[in-house]
């Protein structure tokens, strides 16, 4: 791996920090770069009132100089602004874990005493940092031409419809940033918002579909010969490492099983240029675990938020008697927003992708290496075109 990020921090401890470990020299990096992915991720219809307090700001605290990295780590910080709002505060006892919460799961590995220490590490306000390390991956990629962009496709069974064919993803995700629930079409998004609204007033919470597309990508990024190097699992890990994220697939992957093959597999065709085509991106712009050129399609599966405004039966461990569950403050649908995370976690993967399939240790020598890159073109790939043999001996 050339690239590898940790972070730490509580949902209401004084900070987040992060370390991002492998950018190369010479990128143009400053904090604008960061927060516009930062104050989108705190945009969304259905947020929850911590969210009228914080004021995301990633400040970069090493490996940037002079407005350019130096290809040592990155070190970030983000400020939790209401800690101030629990600094002084006595807490009170959480002896009730939530269904759906690493309440009860994190005391039975860690062997908490109250279930807080649980709630404040898997509290995904700690996705604010990886936001900030995903938009460090994305200035990275941009220098490549390659962009990491996404939308809301469904809410609560409100699914977006689309006539562009084939995709205007651009368009796509122009449309998705007017919208509250970032959804490109405006007739899903009234739904969308009308469901939430209702969830609202039943005191309940919903989940969503997200898309998440990476343009400009050059073939042959991954690799088929590992399994843990197939982008396929790699990018379905990084997805499903985000809160609430319970299922990916790489384009129409589900949709697909209903399919025949002959009605699947994307046919080829050579263009009148000499290069490779392939006349639908049914794979979702992956083949064998590895980049195909053509747009890489991921969709995401979250769940609806767990902390409910109505309460939900549990056991206080304390007690050992039965139990409700108590209100900690939440969003009503965290989709919207969680849309930048998603991309974070995706633009991470593919510039670890990426610079491992460039090596080298600053901008400049990056450059060259990516424009030399082999590509579908009938050129870059001659064929022996003769009979052989394995040659293997026992």
């Amino acid at each position: 791996m050339a690239l590898r990020f940790l972070t730490a921090g509580e949902s209401h401890g004084p900070m987040l920090t992060g370390i991002l470990e492998g950018i190369p020299a010479g990128v143009p990096l400053s904090p604008d770069d960061l927060d516009l992915d930062m104050a989108r991720r705190q945009q969304g219809y259905g947020s929850g009132g911590r969210m009228q307090i914080e004021r995301d700001r990633a400040r970069i605290t090493g490996g940037v100089m002079n407005g350019l990295t130096t290809g040592s780590p990155i070190s970030l910080l983000v400020e939790n602004r209401d800690w101030q709002n629990w600094t002084e505060r006595d807490i009170a006892p959480m002896t009730t874990p939530r269904p759906g919460h690493a309440d009860l799961t994190g005391a039975i590995k860690y062997g908490y005493r109250d279930l807080r220490l649980a709630l404040e590490r898997a509290s995904a306000r700690e996705t604010a940092m990886r936001v900030a390390v995903g938009a460090v991956c994305k200035r990275l990629l941009a220098e490549f031409g390659i962009v990491v962009g996404g939308y809301v496709t469904e809410i609560a069974g409100e699914a977006a419809e689309f006539s562009d064919d084939p995709p205007d993803y651009p368009a796509r995700f122009a449309a998705a940033e007017a919208s509250e629930v970032r959804c490109p079409d405006p007739a899903a998004s009234a739904r969308i918002e009308a469901a939430i609204r209702q969830a609202k007033i039943d005191k309940d919470t919903l989940g969503g579909v997200i898309e998440i597309v990476a343009l400009y990508l050059p073939p042959g990024l991954g690799s088929h010969v590992h399994y843990d190097r197939r982008l396929t699992g790699r990018l379905a890990g990084a997805v499903c490492s985000v809160q609430s994220i319970k299922g990916v697939e790489i384009g129409p992957a589900f949709a697909n099983t209903r399919r025949r093959g002959t009605h699947v597999h994307d046919e080829m065709r050579l263009d009148a240029e000499g290069h490779i085509r392939r006349n639908s991106n049914r794979a979702g712009g992956l083949e064998g675990g590895m980049t195909t050129g053509e747009p890489l399609v991921i969709r995401a599966a979250m769940k609806p938020i767990s902390t409910t405004l109505t309460p939900l039966a549990s056991v206080n461990l304390a007690t050992g008697q039965p139990d409700q569950t108590v209100y900690e403050r939440s969003d009503f649908c965290a989709t919207p927003r969680a849309v930048p995370v998603i991309e974070a976690m995706v633009a991470v993967v593919l510039a670890d992708e990426l610079l491992q399939k460039l090596g080298g240790d600053s901008l400049d020598e990056l450059r060259p290496r990516f424009a030399a890159l082999r590509q579908g073109r009938l050129d870059d790939l001659p064929m022996d075109n003769a009979a052989w043999r394995f040659g293997f001996e026992l």
